[in-house]
């Protein structure tokens, strides 16, 4: 059993075992003796400190993971012995480049860039001179300004090569103990250099120097308003994900998940539930599907305020990344068996006819449950309710009617009741299932404005249609309840809601009110006699009207006091 020893590597805090512990210490004893007459100890060392940092954190598993002589290893045969590199004036063989051949990674270069050196560090990239990047960006900076927003862009996404490792890697050089001994070197020379030649150049200097302090100031204060908004912006995205995950969370428990309670609106979610899954697992899918994403961009919130907050991993990363694209093709697998339960539409038919006189007016009436509610106009397509026997059942007052003629002698009513399911058998079961009821009482039919379907049915937009036929010359009139189901084509029957009283007759093409006012009547010339007999404290109103040449008489009460004007309606004196 080895002991593990605590380490402040380039910055990262390792947990070393002391056999490996002892063998990198022997190899940076070995570096730094290969470097004692070295220009730039110091800087190289430091380099090299934070090249092993880095090849050593990404062999890091968790904060835990201990790094063993195996992983030294590793490292040491990527940097190379100290003894194997020599610096010389030649360049290395092609073989031992080729060797420590690294891909390049794009970094800014300030030393040789104008402003924030986004240019420099793509011609590094690319491999192509800075000039030739230069006269694109001012290519599209004249075209539609894009290159200020690419320009601006890539210097915020962009990090600055700071240490010799990043140059390295910006260049595509190998990140070895040579390579970055030898990059030291050449800009320790090349600072010596400058100081040597410090009064022939030193004109030319002041004017770049000025430049560079303006490019700096410049660069400075467009770095620091971006600072700001990625602030304000982290600000954002943390409180909208957390928002969201809180009320996705509190969605799973109360959405009618049922694995830890009932909630008053579970039956309600599963009646609408169109397939055999339980409704937790469409919160479940749900909650992945959306959370996950918002999870993320809280976490980038948290990298935008701290950019020195921690990872959560690769391993959780590529974890949550597989549970989303499971859950998102769980839930169109899902949805399209949704779909697929209500793709067919089942009907029942049932015919009865109407045993009223031809010379009889037909009275047209809907009428509603006391026991359900207790107003005609409370109307609802989708509700849940018991009936006296503590049964429930889902209401709904989805009621059409239609008026229409016959060439039949009698009337007769049609009723149609619809439901939807996933053949054509299924949805026909459902609909025979439907209660709905209407009954004749003399001349007066008087209709159910609601329907009943069973908890265990589901709903599957069960419907009742309704169909009035009746044949030419038949009278009737209509309640003002109908009109919140009438959807007669208003070409053959125009109902008008102004009055209950109002007398309907069927002929041969259209359907036409016998006693409405001139200006509600669209049929035909409308004459209109009116007399006055006063009895008592009462007034009787006569109105006669005629249509085409047909007489209507028809009788109103009034309190004493009323009188009519010209046009026929009743004014108080």
């Amino acid at each position: 059993m080895n002991k593990t020893v605590t380490i402040n590597l380039g910055g990262i805090v390792f947990h070393i075992d002391e056999d490996a512990y002892q063998k990198l210490s022997r190899y940076f004893d070995a570096i730094k003796r290969s470097l004692n007459n070295s220009s730039g100890q110091d800087e190289i060392i430091k380099d090299i400190e934070m090249r092993v940092s880095e090849l050593l954190g990404e062999k890091l598993l968790s904060d835990k993971h201990v790094i063993g002589l195996k992983e030294i290893d590793e490292m040491i045969a990527v940097m190379g012995q100290p003894e194997d590199y020599i610096i010389e004036d030649e360049p290395q063989s092609e073989t031992r480049y080729t060797a420590y051949k690294k891909s390049k990674k794009l970094y800014r270069d300030k030393d040789k860039g104008m402003i924030g050196g986004v240019a420099a560090g793509l011609g590094h990239y690319f491999g192509i001179d800075v000039v030739w990047i230069r006269v694109i960006m001012l290519l599209l900076l004249f075209g539609a300004g894009t290159g200020v927003l690419a320009y601006i862009i890539l210097w915020i996404a962009t990090p600055e090569a700071k240490t010799t490792s990043e140059k390295l890697e910006m260049t595509g050089e190998p990140v070895t103990i040579s390579s970055i001994e030898k990059k030291v070197r050449e800009e320790f020379d090349s600072v010596s250099e400058k100081f040597k030649n410090v009064d022939y150049d030193k004109f030319g200097n002041q004017i770049k120097t000025g430049a560079d302090k303006l490019a700096g100031s410049l660069s400075e204060i467009i770095t620091n308003m971006f600072k700001v908004f990625a602030k304000f912006l982290g600000v954002i995205l943390i409180i909208t994900g957390l928002t969201v995950l809180f009320f996705l969370f509190v969605g799973i428990f109360t959405l009618g998940t049922g694995i830890f309670i009932e909630f008053p609106w579970t039956e309600f979610i599963n009646a609408g539930n169109f397939t055999d899954y339980p409704i937790w697992v469409f919160g479940l899918l749900m909650f992945l599907a959306v959370g996950i994403p918002f999870f993320f961009l809280t976490l980038l919130g948290f990298r935008l305020l701290s950019p020195n907050i921690k990872s959560i991993g690769s391993i959780a990363k590529y974890t949550l990344l597989a549970l989303w694209i499971l859950a998102i093709a769980a839930l169109i697998s899902i949805g399209i068996q949704q779909a697929s339960e209500v793709a067919y539409e089942g009907k029942t038919v049932q015919k009865e006819n109407l045993n009223i006189q031809s010379t009889d007016t037909l009275q047209i009436k809907f009428k509603y449950n006391e026991y359900y509610t207790k107003d005609i106009d409370d109307n609802d397509n989708f509700r849940f309710v018991q009936d006296a026997s503590n049964n429930q059942l889902i209401y709904s007052n989805n009621i059409r009617f239609e008026i229409l003629k016959t060439d039949e002698k009698a009337p007769f009513i049609q009723i149609e009741r619809m439901a939807r399911g996933a053949s054509f058998q299924e949805a026909k079961k459902r609909a025979e299932k439907i209660q709905y009821g209407f009954k004749l009482e003399r001349n007066q039919l008087l209709l159910d404005n609601y329907l009943l379907s069973s908890i265990k049915d589901k709903f599957r937009d069960q419907e009742v249609a309704i169909y009035l036929y009746l044949p030419e010359g038949t009278l009737f009139k209509v309640d003002e309840s109908v009109q919140h189901y009438d959807e007669s084509d208003d070409e053959f029957f125009n109902l008008h809601f102004s009055s209950n009283d109002y007398i309907y007759k069927v002929n041969t093409t259209q359907v036409k009110c016998l006693n409405c006012p001139e200006n509600e009547n669209e049929y035909g010339d409308v004459e209109t006699g009116i007399t006055e007999d006063i009895t008592g404290n009462d007034t009787i109103v006569t109105t006669t009207v005629k249509v085409n040449g047909e007489v209507v008489t028809v009788n109103q009460s009034s309190k004493k006091g009323l009188t009519i004007n010209k046009e026929g309606v009743i004014i108080k004196k």
